[in-house]
């Protein structure tokens, strides 16, 4: 689960026309507990990138840029930095009321007028149904309403994958083609939503459809590409480095770290792709440094997996349908095997297979008195 705010306009750096800052959003993120990392842990794998920013800092970067990723300090939001790391030493990790506590205590810090929530549920979320997650939005926007922000809520599938890439270095390439306007399909749809129900929200576009289009225009036109350049140079990243990121070509080991072993794993038989166990994955890839069991412990930026087959595509025996990056430890046969079985690959006659899903399942407003303030 994750909350959002994505930007539209941007100050473009190379030259081309120059689109106003039109809103300011300021993102404080946690790292991962369980599976791979999180947000920060993911921006990290940048060479130079840093989340400790005081609130004078953000406030800098905020006016001159207009955006910024950080995480909690000791002095922003330190009640949730300690919370955050007892949660899974008490096996609260679940806990409704200290989910909604630690998210909407940093919006609060934040001071945000809008709020758009992105909740997950399936295989690989931490509600395996839509009611419960569903649940969890409701509380989420009335805490959040409570507060004075607006609050809507995007109740979205996560079963497999979301993308092709699970990992931290891979998942910031991912990012960076995406913006280049090379993203995945489900990828697209879901920062489209987002993003679409956050200009609605703040009345910077008449309804979702004009909002996701707005947001589409921003990507595939390089204005969002230009805005996250310039968010990596003010949080640390030096100029050649952002730069070399966001070329049209670019080899992106030149700045983050490779792992030093590749492995391909192969369709055990003919067949369509039905779906991943994103679960699964994330489960090994933790175990093979991709994330930490207890906070603070350290991750491994380089390991991760790529999906190389789509739900609904056809494959033969043999063919590759993961790679995975890795260091030490090395996979062992039991991972091996419990990577094989998160495939599953039916008949091509197979409804099932034929049918992909969106991402995207339900969509909940903000409370209309919430609207009108």
């Amino acid at each position: 689960m994750s909350s959002r705010g994505i930007r539209v306009t941007a100050p473009n750096c190379r030259g081309k026309k120059l689109f106003p800052i039109t809103v300011q959003v300021p993102m404080i993120s946690g790292r991962g507990l369980a599976h791979t990392g999180g947000t920060l842990d993911k921006l990290e794998s940048i060479p130079g990138f840093s989340v400790q920013q005081s609130a004078d800092q953000i406030r800098t970067i905020l006016a001159a840029v207009g955006c910024c990723i950080v995480g909690q300090t000791e002095m922003l939001v330190p009640a949730d930095r300690v919370l955050y790391a007892l949660r899974d030493a008490t096996s609260t990790v679940d806990s409704l009321p200290l989910i909604t506590g630690s998210i909407i205590s940093k919006k609060g810090a934040e001071s945000l007028s809008a709020l758009v929530l992105d909740v997950k549920f399936g295989r690989a979320a931490l509600y395996k149904d839509l009611q419960s997650a569903k649940q969890l939005a409701q509380l989420l926007m009335e805490a959040g309403g409570s507060l004075g922000i607006r609050t809507g809520a995007v109740l979205s599938r996560m079963d497999g994958t979301i993308g092709r890439c699970v990992g931290n270095s891979l998942e910031v390439i991912e990012s960076l083609e995406t913006l280049k306007g090379n993203g995945p399909d489900d990828l697209m749809e879901l920062v489209t939503t987002l993003g679409g129900m956050l200009l609605e929200m703040t009345n910077l576009a008449p309804g979702l459809s004009e909002g996701r289009k707005q947001i589409y225009d921003a990507v595939i036109g390089g204005a969002a590409l230009s805005k996250f350049e310039a968010m990596m140079t003010a949080q640390g990243v030096a100029n050649q480095t952002a730069r070399t990121l966001c070329s049209t070509h670019t080899d992106y080991y030149s700045v983050l770290r490779k792992s030093d072993h590749q492995l391909e794993l192969k369709t055990p038989t003919d067949g369509v792709v039905v779906g991943v166990d994103g679960l699964v994955l994330a489960q090994v890839l933790q175990e093979l440094g991709a994330g930490r069991s207890k906070a603070g412990e350290p991750i491994n930026h380089s390991v991760g997996a790529e999906l190389l087959v789509s739900p609904g595509q056809t494959v033969q025996k043999g063919a590759s349908w993961l790679r995975i990056h890795y260091e030490d430890p090395v996979p062992g046969p039991d991972q091996i095997n419990l990577l094989q079985k998160a495939l599953t690959v039916g008949k091509n006659n197979n409804s099932e297979a034929e049918h992909v899903c969106t991402l995207v399942a339900e969509i909940l407003p903000p409370h209309r008195e919430i609207m009108s303030h």
